[in-house]
């Protein structure tokens, strides 16, 4: 790619693309593609003028080696782009504003007054539609004010002020428009399918493909504790699938052959095959739409409340016009009442405050998919943790193999690596890494893999069952022995390491031993966390007592609970909050999703398993745990907002209908600082969180 270099300083370069244009998918493009780069921290592309602003953390040559080698044709194959361009909704709505108040300066100006009073009544005739259709309703809305108070302005011949208020009424309706687009469409990408490969059924076996490379007609296997990627129709096997995602239903759905299947379920119970009838994300997206567009469960209980009393407020504002005209006999100063509500202000502040909040934490890597969780979060008084690649990092390493009987150490990697990868965990990743590192290929050489969640993985090599997982599942419940003569030598297993045991036709054949360090950042951020009003914090984990114990006196948390089961996680936090907590629950693997689901705000670390993502309601990053805290401030600071806004509007709006009462203010004076104000707080809503409340942290 040709470009200019307009402008650099350390770790920051602009350049300009030397082509005519830039269309928006282009831009997306471009962006995507350097966002995959790991040496790139953050980049912007401007469409219109075809500028790239990069910040990066990598030596200038690597930079512009990367720049030089960047084409188009190759980019579009690697980069996956969502269905919908927010460039172009952005681009839309700001024609659209342009446009309108050039019309409506140029009518000012130039217009005679005979055609813009014309104009003026024309506009009108829409308001006063609305008004009618809410009559014939027998309903008492904000349409029928608005069609009440442009009226009597016209029936005043006080064109000015309608045509104003009018005006203002158009802005804020385009205001609210662009707000619930975009909201749906952020949340939307937010809730898209974090799944980069899956397994595809070829001639030679199951490949791990890119969900790039599947097309319509190919056939991928699921197994259990996956995220479907794509529409197909189920080709071979039977399989329990869980819908909630797009339909709501909390039971998982019975699929057999011939039955279709939709991207972003998760595969509960079974293996099965897909022949895949869309390619990744052709339908994903507008699934996703409709089911927010129909359901109330991303608005947060201030959203709600906000809009409940909007449309409350509407007859006491007609109440209190009418008895201004009967105690005055004064039309003017009834006007003046007429002309200002709670409603507008109510109705378009608290949703876009909500979706700052929700983009200001997607600035810091913080997915949150609606307003309702950032409101749980503001309220938590418990968390809740996982430990393995939670309050541990999420790239454990495998530190010793010990093996038992005649097996070799590198045998026995080779085959938990083969087993261990189709349900990628943070140790199941440490043991394919290690299989790698060692340059050790694991071909598919066993018959079918079954996962037991929370225990480990069976199969069977040559005839044997052969078993991986914790020491509850291989000796607890396959009755797995240990080989007499070895006995001194398992016993002498070192305490430090976190075990995965595999064993072989009934016999212990190898411990993997992982080190599992601690995130460094992980004391202070729960010293973080009390200092923002959580009052218990608590580890969850599958390990034993001892390995539990240490871990959690180094940390400090309140409270934990070791070989703990699925069903136990969530058990406890439905305890939890019977007892009256609000908890939230941070994990990252497929054992966890129970307890992601049961929590009143579920957290999932994004490099976690993918069905830990999709059931979770907020993922955070996988860098640093202080993310956390930053979620905490941002909810914590929007709550603070909402209460703000709402003082704002109640005190403001009420003072302006105690000037109109006493005459101090005109109808059409009282009309522009209503709606002023409406614009005023719905765009200080829009603007960042305060940055001054917030403690200056550790990263």
């Amino acid at each position: 790619m040709k470009a200019i270099i307009l402008h650099e300083s350390r770790g920051r370069i602009r350049f300009q693309v030397c082509q005519k244009y830039m269309s928006f998918k282009e831009a997306d493009i471009l962006e995507n593609w350097f966002c995959k780069k790991p040496w790139v921290k953050n980049v912007t592309v401007h469409e219109r003028t075809k500028c790239v602003i990069l910040h990066y953390h990598c030596s200038r040559d690597q930079v512009i080696s990367s720049i030089r080698a960047f084409t188009w044709r190759e980019a579009e194959r690697v980069v996956v782009l969502p269905i919908h361009s927010s460039r172009e909704l952005n681009r839309e709505f700001e024609e659209k504003l342009t446009t309108k108040i050039i019309i409506k300066v140029c009518s000012m100006i130039f217009m005679p007054k005979p055609i813009r009073i014309a104009r003026i009544l024309w506009h009108a005739l829409r308001f006063f539609r609305k008004g009618i259709c809410c009559l014939l309703k027998r309903r008492l809305k904000v349409d029928l004010l608005d069609a009440f108070s442009i009226g009597i302005s016209v029936f005043r011949k006080d064109f000015k002020t309608a045509g104003t208020v009018m005006f203002l009424l158009e802005l804020g309706e385009l205001l609210e428009e662009w707000t619930r687009r975009k909201s749906v469409e952020d949340l939307a990408r937010c809730m898209a399918i974090n799944v980069d490969r899956t397994w595809l059924r070829t001639a030679e076996g199951d490949v791990l493909t890119p969900i790039s490379d599947i097309k319509p007609g190919d056939q991928i296997v699921m197994r259990a504790g996956s995220i479907i990627p794509v529409d197909g129709v189920l080709f071979e096997g039977e399989a329990a699938i869980n819908q909630a995602s797009l339909t709501g239903e909390s039971i998982p759905v019975v699929k057999r052959v011939g039955n279709t299947v939709y991207a972003g379920t998760i595969l509960e119970e079974g293996e099965c095959v897909v022949e895949v009838k869309h390619s990744s994300g052709k339908s994903r997206y507008d699934q996703i739409v409709t089911m927010i567009e129909k359901s109330e469960r991303m608005k947060s209980a201030a959203e709600s409340k906000a809009t409940n009393l909007a449309d409350k407020l509407v007859p006491y504002t007609f109440i209190g016009s009418l008895l201004a005209y009967l105690l005055t006999r004064n039309i003017v100063r009834s006007l003046s009442v007429l002309m200002v509500d709670f409603s507008c202000a109510l109705k378009f502040s608290m949703p876009l405050a909500v979706l700052s909040a929700m983009r200001e934490a997607g600035n810091k890597h913080i997915t949150v998919k609606g307003g309702r969780f950032l409101e749980a979060v503001s309220v938590a008084d418990t968390i809740i943790f996982d430990k393995t690649g939670t309050l541990t990092y999420a790239s454990p390493k495998v530190e010793r193999i010990i093996t038992f009987g005649d097996n070799s150490e590198s045998d026995m990697l080779r085959l938990a690596a083969c087993l261990e990868e189709h349900f990628p965990h943070s140790m199941a990743n440490a043991v394919v890494q290690e299989a790698q590192r060692q340059g050790l290929s694991h071909e598919e050489f066993h018959s079918k893999v079954e996962y037991i969640v929370a225990h480990g993985i069976a199969s069977a090599v040559n005839g044997e069952r052969v078993l991986i997982g914790s020491a509850h599942f291989i000796f607890d419940d396959e009755k797995v022995i240990v080989p007499f003569e070895e006995q001194e030598r398992f016993d002498c297993i070192p305490d430090e390491y976190s075990h995965l045991y595999l064993a072989v036709g009934g016999q212990l054949a190898a411990v993997i031993c992982i080190a599992d360090p601690l995130r460094s950042e992980a004391k202070e951020v729960l010293e973080a966390l009390r200092e923002l009003g959580i009052q218990k914090t608590v580890m969850l984990t599958g390990d034993s007592y001892r390995t539990a114990s240490g871990i959690a006196s180094r940390l400090g948390v309140d409270t934990f609970c070791a070989e703990v089961l699925p069903e136990d996680k969530a058990n406890y936090i439905k305890k939890m909050r019977q007892d009256g907590h609000s908890v939230l629950m941070v994990g990252d693997g497929i054992n966890d999703s129970p307890a992601l689901s049961e929590a009143d705000a579920g957290i999932a670390i994004n490099d976690g398993a993918a069905i830990a993502r999709e059931i979770a309601d907020i993922t955070i990053a996988a860098e640093s745990l202080w993310e956390l805290v930053e979620l905490r401030r941002i909810s914590m600071a929007l709550m603070d907002r909402i209460h703000s806004n709402y003082s704002f509007v109640i005190g403001f709006n009420g003072t302006l209908i105690g000037l109109g009462l006493a005459g101090i203010l005109s109808p059409a004076t009282s009309a522009a600082l209503h709606n002023l104000s409406t614009l005023a707080v719905s765009l200080k809503s829009m603007t960042a969180l305060p940055v001054e409340k917030r403690k200056v942290m550790k990263c």
